[in-house]
This record gives C-alpha cells, sequence and structure tokens, in this order.
C-alpha cells in the first residue's frame, strides 16, 4: 500500500529532487514551512521508503566513461538458474547502470557505460562467458538528450 503524501511533502520531494544538498532552512523556505515541520517530514517519507540513500551525480564524460551503451538481450533460457546466473553476473558489473526485464520480443534491456567500444566489448565478452544468451543487440548512444531520476511528484 502506498504512503499518503500531501502537497507539502510533494513540494519537499520537489526541492529535494532539484538538489537535496541545500540546507533544511532554505528547504523550508521554499515549501512554505519552518525547519522542524520540513525534518519531521523527511524523517517519516525516509521511514517509509519513499526517500533513499542519498547520492551524487557524477559526470561520466568528464571521468572518461564517454560511451553508453543499450543492451538488448534475447535468451531462450527462462528458467531460475539461469536467471540467477544472469542477475549475478549484471551485479558484479558497475558498468551496468540500469537493467530491466521487458515484455515482447526484447527480454532485457541494459544500460551501459564505459570509456569506449573497446571496453564495451571486453563487458560483452565476459558477459556472454558466464551466460547463455541467444541474441545481443548494442546501439550506441550518440547524444544524451535527457537524463532524470526525478520522478513528477
Amino acid at each position: 500500500m502506498a504512503t499518503r503524501i500531501d502537497d507539502t511533502d510533494r513540494k519537499i520531494l520537489r526541492a529535494l529532487q532539484v538538489d537535496a544538498d541545500r540546507s533544511l532552512d532554505e528547504i523550508a523556505r521554499e515549501v512554505g514551512s519552518s525547519k522542524t515541520p520540513v525534518w519531521n517530514r523527511i524523517r517519516k517519507m525516509r521511514e517509509a521508503g519513499i526517500i533513499g540513500a542519498q547520492t551524487v551525480q557524477l559526470d561520466a564524460e568528464a571521468l572518461g566513461f564517454e560511451a553508453c551503451f543499450f543492451v538488448l538481450i534475447r535468451t531462450s533460457e527462462h528458467d531460475a538458474s539461469w536467471q540467477a546466473a544472469f542477475l549475478k553476473a549484471l551485479l558484479e558489473r558497475a558498468e551496468v547502470q540500469e537493467a530491466h526485464r521487458l515484455a515482447g520480443d526484447i527480454d532485457y534491456i541494459l544500460k551501459v557505460r564505459v570509456q569506449n567500444a573497446r571496453a564495451y566489448d571486453v563487458f560483452y565478452q565476459a558477459l556472454i562467458s558466464e551466460v547463455k544468451v541467444h541474441n545481443v543487440t548494442a546501439l550506441l548512444s550518440m547524444e544524451e538528450i535527457k537524463s532524470t531520476t526525478a520522478l513528477p511528484v
């Protein structure tokens, strides 16, 4: 069951999504409240699991990770042991930023961030050596037009 949130909670969440590093005073001023009630609301939303871990966003290109591939995977294997091995292989690879199981013709899509095409090939070779896949298609992102983790609260 979803936790109920009100308009003030939504304002707080929007403010945190823009910049969670701001002071409570700044956030309280933005949402039209005072510091203690804002802190209590944030604490309650953390306890309810609405707010997760706070992290920082790194600039991939500034750190040399210039290639982003979307990897489409089809498999003929669907048993529990294959899925466990596949999940293990994905979790062990920091290059995999996202992994989704899909409905339709493609079984999985991965977002893989690497330095270049050669680094992608190293990733690909390692993955297919660990798990059997029927077909893999890699699509190189030529330009990131929009990327956000913000939800439309």
